[in-house]
């Protein structure tokens, strides 16, 4: 077949499609194809994936499994794939033109798609460049360059990108950028400096081991082992490296390593009980695993101790010997699977760091649009959050998800954070969890050097109260008043909690020691509602479950002000049973007075009310009803009568139209403090950790004086 002219510029409304290729297997292509992926679900509303030529035909394309999870376009995976290799052996020219055919009946569905390209796992061909450069550009794809760096200097860096370059650009694509990944962490600044010769942007990317070490779980599938003691979850903990426990139990000791798993035969009585010991005492790395060889178990006594060690630590079995074990340990390479949630956040942060974003996106010429998806709002707030890093603290440090919130959150610089409990027992269990918190800052409350002095001045603020000074210090012992005292004197800019504690647990120290902005008197809250294709506000649906007419016009204003503060243009919504003037009665006219009273403290502000839900937000009902309204139509923030109302109505929405709902998000604090949902995943906290920091960056104060 004739392949298609090389592609100039985008044609305005055609979908954006990058070409994810590389020369060679092992480039860690899925990883910038992830944050390729996400760059674009940033600006695009319908993002997809697509996968010309299947990884395998015996089992799935994890791949394409990974991408597909992250993608927002409606495409299954069936879809997403072109052709075998076996097809593209037997005839090129015929599987070319089923890829091209497989791809067009996709792309309309695409705002932008993500091309991931053929990862050498047949035969290596060293045409295979070449034909993904012809397939590139019989789809109007720009290439982006994905070469590994691993153990190659800059000059032959250098050499085998301009090689590939010229690969790409004979078959009449158009390459947009090289990605240097897998790259020596100290000599990043060397490559990007030699890399400059190139005609196109490039960067580099340092290795990281975990994102290629084997997880306990592929290790024992590779030694074809079984569990024989330890938590099943710390299956999915990535080893780092790998020892044969081939000599005695202290030189052993000397060696371990952070991530590290021990092969040790099962009749090593005094090693396996050396190892679990040495994994939960404080001084010594925490390991991965141990897998016991040779298809021996432990003497029944010792058994009998491990168990009732009740050990966490994954202690494997396999008949295999020695040498299988460690050779089949040695060789198995960790993939990036869907659920390899660090992987894929380590993957994200890497490719946030070192490429930039906006230069990539230019690049590939992707249009801004005015559409705001789930996925674009999460990563504006992200973006917004580390754009101007604030501390918060987290009170719950004794809860899983928050320890593992807390590792992304740091892995993404999205803020500095300070988290409450025993510095050794939270840094254990991190440990355990492959969670990486180094850079967090860990502190007891009940050992805390500033216990008195929190003390004293929560006398000063409670004295009316009859405090004393013995009271106050033990209610300081408290992780929620300490984390709140925190935020009070300065020592952290937010703080979140409630996975594992009631709202009343989480807030009402903040009634006793932040309190309220000047001018606003109610606490409140608002859910972001992020549907398809925008995001909404509703409050109140969690804080006050009746509200009078003052309180309304308070949660009317603080919900506009939070509103804006996260790019939601505010146009309020003052829900009622009855638009305009059509209805009557005290709920009604709870309504009409709480709108007056917003309406006279904010004149510039936009705000319909009393109106109905569906007047608000159809232009279609509003055109009918109230058709000289600003907002009618138009609403963005919707301001509910009664709790009752708000926190069903939140829900119905986020069940039958599938928006995510961010929130509580709380207002009215002089202080940012936000409260969990107890069943809340580690996505909810991260979210919730970026919210606070930017409400942390402009103080409430200001932010309801800027109104």
């Amino acid at each position: 077949m004739a392949d298609a002219p090389a592609q100039g510029s985008k044609t305005p409304g055609q979908p954006t499609i990058a070409y994810v290729a590389s020369p060679e297997g092992s480039t860690g292509k899925s990883i910038i194809a992830l944050g390729l992926l996400q760059l674009l679900a940033a600006r695009s509303a319908r993002v997809g994936v697509f996968r010309p030529i299947a990884r395998s035909t015996r089992e799935p394309d994890y791949v394409l499994e990974l991408l597909l999870e992250h993608a927002t376009a409606d495409i299954d995976y069936h879809e997403a794939i072109g052709v075998t290799y076996e097809q593209v052996h037997a005839d090129p020219d015929a599987a070319l033109a089923e890829i091209v055919s497989r791809f067009h009946e996709v792309i309309d569905r695409c705002d932008s798609i993500v091309v991931v390209g053929s990862d050498y796992t047949d035969i290596h061909n060293p045409s295979e460049l070449a034909f993904n450069g012809r397939i590139a550009v019989n789809l109007g794809a720009r290439v982006v360059l994905a070469l590994s760096g691993y153990e190659r200097s800059d000059a032959d860096i250098v050499q085998l990108a301009k090689m590939c370059a010229g690969q790409i650009q004979e078959q009449h694509a158009h390459l947009a950028a090289v990605v240097v990944n897998r790259s020596a962490p100290g000599r990043l600044e060397e490559i990007d400096k030699a890399l400059q010769v190139l005609d196109v942007p490039a960067w580099s990317l340092p290795d990281e081991p975990v994102l290629t070490a084997p997880t306990m779980a592929e290790l024992l599938d590779a030694v074809g082992g079984e569990l024989y003691s330890g938590d099943p979850d710390l299956l999915q903990r990535e080893a780092l490296s790998v020892m044969v426990g081939g000599m005695t139990a202290e030189h052993i000791l000397e060696r371990l390593r952070e991530a590290m798993v021990v092969i040790v035969p099962g009749d090593r009585s005094d090693v396996l009980l050396a190892l679990v010991n040495a994994h939960e005492a404080e001084g010594f790395p925490s390991l991965a695993g141990i897998i016991m060889n040779g298809g021996i178990e432990p003497h029944a006594a010792i058994g009998r101790l491990i168990r009732g060690l009740q050990p966490r630590l994954p202690i494997l079995a396999t008949s295999m010997g020695t040498f299988d074990t460690a050779h089949a340990a040695a060789s198995t390479r960790g993939r990036m699977l869907a659920g390899s949630q660090r992987k894929v956040h380590t993957a994200l942060a890497l490719t946030e760091r070192y490429i930039p974003a906006e230069e990539l996106l230019s690049r590939l010429e992707v249009p801004v649009t005015e559409v705001v998806t789930p996925q674009m709002f999460e990563y504006q707030l992200i973006h917004q959050a580390r754009s101007d890093r604030k501390r918060i603290v987290l009170p719950e440090g004794s809860d899983d998800r928050i320890l593992r919130a807390a590792g992304r959150v740091l892995q993404r610089q999205i803020a500095d954070l300070t988290i409450l409990g025993d510095e050794s027992a939270v840094r254990n269990r991190a440990a355990e969890l492959g969670v990486d918190i180094r850079d967090a800052r860990i502190i007891s409350p009940k050992e805390s050097d500033d216990l008195d002095w929190f003390a004293e001045v929560y006398v000063e603020l409670r004295k009316h109260k009859g405090m004393t000074l013995e009271r106050a210090r033990e209610t300081m012992t408290n992780i929620s008043y300490y984390a709140t005292m925190m935020v009070h004197l300065g020592l952290a800019d937010g703080m979140v909690s409630g996975a594992a504690h009631t709202t009343a647990h989480t807030i009402r120290p903040s009634f006793e020691i932040i309190k309220t902005v000047p001018g606003v008197s109610t606490v409140s809250s608002i859910f972001l509602m992020c549907l398809v294709d925008r995001v909404l506000a509703y409050g109140d649906c969690a804080v006050v479950p009746d509200p009078t007419a003052d309180q309304l016009a308070d949660i009317a204003l603080s919900s506009a002000a939070t509103a804006a503060r996260f790019g939601i243009e505010p146009r309020v919504a003052m829900l009622s049973y009855s638009t305009g003037d059509s209805g009557s009665g005290a709920d009604v006219d709870k309504v009409r007075k709480a709108t007056a009273l917003a309406r006279e403290r904010d004149p510039k502000l936009a705000i319909e009310g009393p109106i109905q839900y569906d007047a608000a937000i159809e232009p279609s009902v509003a055109a009918s009803k109230l058709p000289d309204s600003d907002v009618a139509g138009r609403a963005t923030v919707f301001i509910f009568p009664d709790l009752n109302t708000g926190n069903n109505t939140y829900k119905a929405v986020q069940r039958s139209a599938g928006a995510i709902a961010i929130g509580p998000v709380l207002q009215g604090l002089r202080k940012p403090v936000n409260d969990l949902s107890r069943g809340a995943l580690v996505e909810d906290i991260v979210n919730t950790v970026a919210i606070t920091a930017i409400q942390a960056q402009t103080p409430a104060n200001e932010s309801e004086a800027a109104r």
